[in-house]
């Protein structure tokens, strides 16, 4: 399984971006998709996860301006941040979960975007 995440970069206080994942490999069913963010120091936190079918759910501190959705003819997923701060800024990872059978389900991590957001 391969995952390509890109469109991190460089944004003002308030601007946007839009991350993209797209999966490749893939011989199992995928069962949900997320984008995680790590600070300097810390953990990789969840940001945002979709479901296979479709449900999402966000942290706190995104809900309302990070929207996460995806492509399934393509296996991709994006993640739309507006209203961006500068404490969002992170490397940004996509996971994808696949289920190979009733009981095997294995996270993939892509490589990471970084997103940076000025002051």
């Amino acid at each position: 399984v391969q995952l390509q995440a890109s469109g991190g970069g460089l944004v003002q206080r308030g601007g946007s971006l839009r991350l993209s994942c797209v999966a490749s490999g893939i011989t199992g069913r995928i069962y949900d998709m997320s984008w995680y963010r790590q600070f300097p120091g810390k953990q990789r936190d969840l940001v945002a996860v979709i479901s296979s079918g479709g449900s999402t759910d966000a942290a706190d501190s995104v809900k309302g301006r990070f929207t996460i959705s995806r492509d399934n003819a393509e296996n991709t997923m994006y993640l739309q941040m507006n209203d961006l701060k500068p404490e969002d800024t992170a490397v940004y990872y996509c996971n994808v979960r696949i289920q190979y059978s009733n009981s095997d389900y294995r996270a993939h991590w892509g490589q990471g975007t970084l997103v940076t957001v000025s002051s």
